[in-house]
C-alpha cells in the first residue's frame, strides 16, 4: 500500500511537472505568434482539461479611442453561434418533441422544398437557396427582418434549390435560421429565452445572450468588430459601413448567428459539454458523427460542428465564425480536453494561421 502510494505521488508529481514546464513554452510560442502578427486584436485562450494556461487580450475594444480589449470583452460570435442553434434540436429530440428525420414542413408550412427533414438542416446538405440573397433583392431595407419574414419570402419567391435534399454539403445560413423557427415550434418558447433559460443560465454564462445593438451600447466591455481601410491606413468600425448593412435590416434573424460572448463563458460551454448538464453524452454524440450522403459518403460536418482528427491529439470539434469586422473559433480536442478559443475584432487576415500556429504548438 506504501509503495503504491509513493508511486503515485511520484506520477502526480511528474505529470504536474510536465504540465508546468510546457505551459511556458506554449505561452512563450503564442505570444512569439501574436508579436509577429502586426495589428491583431481579439482575445486568445487556451485550456489543458478545462484549466486555462493561456488567456490574454491584445488590441482594441474601439480602435478610435484606443480603448483595450479585456479578457471580458463580449465579442460577437458570427457563425460559432450554429453549435447553440444544434444544441437547442438534440435538447428538444432528448425531450422526446423532434426527431432528425422529421419532415420540416410539420413544423413549417408552406416552404415550396419538399423532401428535407431536421437532419438535412442540421448538416447542411438541404440544397436550400440562401435567404439573405432573397432579402438582398426584395426586402424593404428601412425595415428589420426576422425569421417569419425570411421564411415568407422564401415562399413567396421560392428560388430554386441548390440540389436535392441529402446530394453534397454545402454550408446553409437558411438551414439554422429554419432551426432557430422548428425549435420555437417544437418547444412553444421564443429561440431567445429558450437559449437564456435552458442554455447560458443554467452554465452560468452570465455574459452571453442574443443581443440588439441597442442592448451592445448599454455594455462596458463590448469589443465592436473593425475593418481595415487601406485608403485611411486605419480601422474602421465595421457598422460605419453601407455594404454591411445586412446586419442591420436581418437584425431579428435568429439561429445563424448573433450570439455575444467571451472567451471565459464560451470555456463554460466547452466544460458543459463533457457532462450531462444539457443532453447525455449520448445525444451529444450524434452531433460529433459525420453526416451520411445518399451515395454513401461521409461529409466532415455533424450537427453545429466540423470534424477533424489530430495525428497525436485525437478526435477534433470545432467551428469558426465570420461577421462584418469580426473572424471568431472553437477548437476542442476531444479526446486530449485541450481547448482552443480565439475571438477576433478586427477581422485580421492572419487569423486562420494563428490557429493553425497555435494547433502546431499544442501538438508538439
Amino acid at each position: 500500500m506504501k509503495t503504491k502510494l509513493i508511486t503515485c505521488l511520484l506520477l502526480t508529481t511528474l505529470s504536474l511537472q510536465i504540465n508546468v514546464s510546457a505551459q511556458p513554452s506554449l505561452s512563450a510560442g503564442i505570444d512569439k505568434l501574436i508579436a509577429s502578427t502586426p495589428d491583431f486584436s481579439g482575445v486568445i485562450l487556451i485550456a489543458d482539461k478545462g484549466q486555462p494556461i493561456y488567456e490574454k487580450a491584445f488590441g482594441y475594444k474601439r480602435f478610435e479611442t484606443k480603448s483595450p480589449l479585456t479578457t471580458g470583452s463580449i465579442f460577437e460570435l458570427a457563425s460559432v453561434s450554429k453549435q447553440f442553434t444544434a444544441m437547442t434540436i438534440l435538447m428538444l429530440k432528448q425531450a422526446g418533441k423532434l426527431d432528425y428525420d422529421d419532415r420540416i414542413d410539420k413544423y413549417i408550412s408552406g416552404l415550396p422544398y419538399p423532401g428535407i427533414t431536421i437532419r438535412h438542416l442540421l448538416n447542411h446538405t438541404s440544397g436550400l437557396p440562401d435567404y439573405q440573397d432573397v432579402m438582398d433583392k426584395h426586402w424593404d431595407k428601412s425595415r428589420v427582418a426576422n425569421n417569419a419574414d425570411n421564411i415568407a419570402y422564401l415562399i413567396k419567391y421560392h428560388p430554386a434549390k441548390l440540389f436535392e435534399p441529402g446530394g453534397k454539403y454545402t454550408y446553409s445560413n437558411t438551414g439554422y435560421m429554419l432551426l432557430a423557427s422548428i425549435a420555437e415550434r417544437a418547444s412553444g418558447q421564443d429561440f431567445i429565452n429558450f437559449c437564456q433559460t435552458r442554455i447560458f443560465n443554467p452554465l452560468g454564462m452570465t455574459h452571453t445572450d442574443i443581443r440588439t445593438k441597442e442592448a451592445k451600447l448599454k455594455l462596458p466591455d463590448v469589443a465592436w468588430g473593425h475593418i481595415y481601410v487601406p485608403e485611411k491606413k486605419r480601422y474602421v468600425q465595421a457598422d460605419s459601413f453601407p455594404e454591411f448593412n445586412y446586419a442591420i435590416w436581418l437584425g431579428d434573424r435568429k439561429g445563424p448567428g448573433r450570439i455575444s460572448s467571451t472567451v471565459e463563458d464560451l470555456l463554460k460551454w466547452d466544460r458543459a459539454l463533457y457532462s450531462d448538464k444539457l443532453v447525455s453524452q449520448q445525444t451529444l454524440r450524434d452531433a460529433f458523427t459525420p453526416a451520411k450522403l445518399n451515395d454513401g459518403s461521409l461529409s466532415p460536418y455533424g450537427f453545429g460542428w466540423e470534424l477533424a482528427q489530430s495525428p497525436k491529439l485525437g478526435r477534433i470539434v470545432q467551428h469558426d465564425g465570420d461577421n462584418p469586422g469580426y473572424k471568431t473559433q472553437i477548437v476542442r480536442y476531444i479526446d486530449a480536453d485541450k481547448t482552443i478559443i480565439v475571438l477576433c475584432n478586427n477581422a485580421h487576415e492572419k487569423k486562420a494561421d494563428i490557429i493553425k500556429a497555435i494547433q502546431a504548438l499544442m501538438e508538439k
